[in-house]
């Protein structure tokens, strides 16, 4: 059975998106360790966006619909990481591994970020897959823990826990 949603709640849902979005965006900012790039089709590509309905080749649209949200660039510009971003109220194995598998279907190598309110997650797809859906709590190592602990805390001002 589907669940539909209403023109409420799909907004709300993308809302949600949206602030998670932002969280990530200046926290990674923040860290002074990565120059944070806008990535995904409404940000690149919004003119093509807006004419997909058009084209006759869909599976390029579709392609670019499902961009990741961003790229990282290490300041040394040896490392790059495209990353999905996502929302989600409570963390399920088996919903994290069904993301994993649709985003590593259209791009390779590609981070997943689900930001929550208990707290970030953070994994590249492929191992997401191996694991069976297991998504490692965003490492000391990208964000420590103060500023993990304080973005938590105005993602949760943001949105309701519900």
């Amino acid at each position: 059975m589907i669940n539909k949603q209403t023109p409420v709640e799909f907004s709300e849902q993308l809302i949600k998106g949206k602030v998670a979005e932002l969280v990530f965006s200046q926290m990674f900012r923040n860290s002074n360790k990565f120059t944070v790039i806008p990535f995904g089709y409404e940000n690149t590509f919004p003119e093509i966006a807006q004419y997909a309905y058009l084209a006759n080749d869909k599976q390029v649209f579709e392609t670019i619909r499902n961009a990741p949200d961003f790229a990282l660039v290490s300041h040394d510009k040896r490392e790059v990481y495209l990353v999905e971003v996502k929302y989600r109220h409570i963390l399920n194995k088996e919903h994290v591994l069904e993301m994993a598998e649709k985003i590593q279907s259209r791009w390779k190598s590609v981070q997943l970020f689900i930001a929550t309110p208990n707290g970030f997650y953070f994994g590249n797809c492929g191992n997401i897959i191996t694991s069976k859906g297991v998504i490692p709590s965003l490492d000391i190592s990208w964000i420590n823990k103060k500023d993990q602990k304080e973005y938590t805390r105005l993602l949760n001002e943001f949105i309701a826990n519900k």
